[in-house]
């Protein structure tokens, strides 16, 4: 189920890699940030687990991009403990208040637009779909922002369409519905939105000079194939 569930995400990515705008990173670049401070999520789905789950996906990818990145339950405390202890009322504060608070260039904030599993007929579709922005510390300028819907649906794991194959999709339907894997889909949301060269954002002054290289090569092979 794992190996369907990273093919689909690739499926996903290379199709919006195509179609999405080529972002401006003038600003981005122009800020020259070290350190983005990651703020506790706000929830838009139904499920009231779905943001401290998702909280434990998220450093790794943006601090493999060579920033440095304030543990986000440290994070999240301090913040409870300055009279900050929802979500939406940290997102409506000043981006540069919060940013001044840790010492932070910019603020990551993240929407959780969709963490549910809807069961029609012998299949059941997980989805995940985030709004990721970042913001200059200094001013509150947006400075990158992405979007990013994944699916997995328990009917791409079926044995076919005769009876013993139709039993097999009402089982994983059953299962998925029951115990959802929402981790992986979220992971998977994380590493394309910050995938670069791509939509994601551009490497920082932590990055392995060997990542850098890779990084670089990439991006003459994208440009080549222009």
């Amino acid at each position: 189920m794992r190996k369907l569930v990273f093919l689909i995400g690739i499926i996903i990515f290379a199709s919006g890699c195509a179609s999405a705008p080529k972002k401006d990173y003038t600003k981005f670049n122009s800020a020259n940030l070290h350190s983005i401070l990651i703020v506790p999520v706000v929830n838009r789905s139904v499920n009231v687990d779905a943001p401290n789950y998702f909280l434990s996906t998220i450093s790794i990818p943006v601090a493999e991009h060579g920033y440095y990145v304030f543990p986000v339950h440290m994070v999240k405390r301090i913040l409870e403990d300055d009279g900050l202890s929802d979500a939406d009322l940290v997102h409506s504060s000043s981006t540069e208040k919060l940013a001044s608070l840790f010492g932070a260039d910019a603020v990551l904030y993240i929407d959780i637009k969709r963490w549910d599993a809807k069961y029609i007929l012998l299949s059941t579709t997980v989805t995940v779909e985030l709004k990721y922005t970042i913001r200059d510390g200094k001013t509150g300028d947006v400075l990158w922002e992405d979007v990013r819907p994944v699916q997995y649906s328990s009917s791409s794991n079926s044995g076919g369409g005769s009876l013993a194959g139709l039993l097999v999709m009402a089982v994983n339907a059953a299962i998925e519905k029951a115990a959802p894997n929402y981790m992986p889909l979220a992971k998977q949301a994380n590493a394309m939105a910050f995938t670069f060269p791509g939509p994601g954002i551009p490497p920082g002054p932590y990055l392995r000079k060997e990542d850098k290289i890779d990084q670089s090569q990439k991006k003459e092979t994208a440009a080549a194939n222009k």
